[in-house]
C-alpha cells in the first residue's frame, strides 16, 4: 500500500514504512509504482499531474467525515481532525494550521505563516533583516540584537497563541508537520508529538473500509 499527501509544494509519499518527498516542480521524478495508491490533495493542479501518472489512485477525500461549520477547510486539516475526539491540532508546515476539536466537532481554527514564509517576508522588508532561526532555552527574553528580535517575535507570536488556546479550551495539543520540532519545546507540557499524523489517519480510514 502506498499513501501520498499532495501539498502546496510537494508530493509526500509513504511506501510501506519508508517516506520520501518529490517536489511538485519536479513532477517528472514521480516514481513508477505498481502497488495500490491512496491520496489526499490540497492542490488541484498537482492532483491532475498525479492522477495522470497514477490513474487508479484512490482519493480519500470523499471518505472523510467531520462535523464542522468551517467553510473551505482543507482536506488535510479535515482528515486529522476527523480522528481526534478532543484536542488542538497543530500542523507546522508551509503554513501553520491550528484547529480545535471538541467532542468530535470541529469548532474552527487559525492559519499562520510557516517558518519559511516568515523568513522570506522579512528579507522583502529589508536586506538587513535577513536572519537564521535560533533555538532559545526560554522565550522570556528581551532581544538584544536583530537576530533575536526577529526570532523571538516569530516564536512568541506562534507559541503564545497556541498555549493560550490550550488554556482557554483545556485541550491536549497534538503537534505534527515538518517544522513541528521548532516549537515543541516551548509548548505546554500536555503536548503530544505525532509525526506522520496524516499518514496514520489515512491508514485508519482505509482500515475501516472504503
Amino acid at each position: 500500500m502506498v499513501l501520498c499527501d499532495i501539498g502546496n509544494s510537494t508530493f509526500s509519499f509513504l511506501v510501506d514504512d519508508n517516506s520520501f518527498v518529490v517536489d511538485i516542480k519536479n513532477s517528472s521524478n514521480l516514481p513508477k509504482i505498481d502497488k495500490k495508491i491512496y491520496f489526499i490533495s490540497v492542490n488541484k493542479k498537482a492532483t491532475k499531474i498525479f492522477q495522470k501518472k497514477y490513474p487508479k489512485a484512490i482519493d480519500l477525500a470523499p471518505y472523510i467525515k467531520l462535523k464542522t461549520k468551517y467553510k473551505g477547510l482543507g482536506v488535510d486539516r479535515a482528515l486529522v481532525c476527523s480522528h481526534i475526539k478532543n484536542g488542538i491540532i497543530i500542523d507546522v508546515g508551509s503554513a501553520i494550521t491550528i484547529d480545535i476539536v471538541d467532542d468530535n466537532k470541529h469548532l474552527g481554527g487559525f492559519i499562520l505563516s510557516g517558518f519559511k514564509a516568515y523568513k522570506k517576508s522579512y528579507k522583502k522588508i529589508s536586506k538587513k533583516l535577513k536572519f537564521d532561526y535560533k533555538d532559545f532555552k526560554s522565550l522570556n527574553k528581551l532581544p538584544k540584537n536583530t537576530q533575536e528580535a526577529i526570532n523571538l517575535a516569530i516564536l512568541n507570536g506562534i507559541v503564545l497563541q497556541i498555549n493560550n488556546l490550550a488554556k482557554q479550551y483545556d485541550k491536549t495539543i497534538y503537534l505534527t508537520g515538518g517544522d513541528a520540532l521548532m516549537i515543541k519545546k516551548y509548548l505546554n507540557k500536555d503536548t503530544i508529538y505525532r509525526p506522520n499524523m496524516i499518514f496514520k489517519t489515512m491508514k485508519k480510514i482505509i482500515k475501516k473500509g472504503l
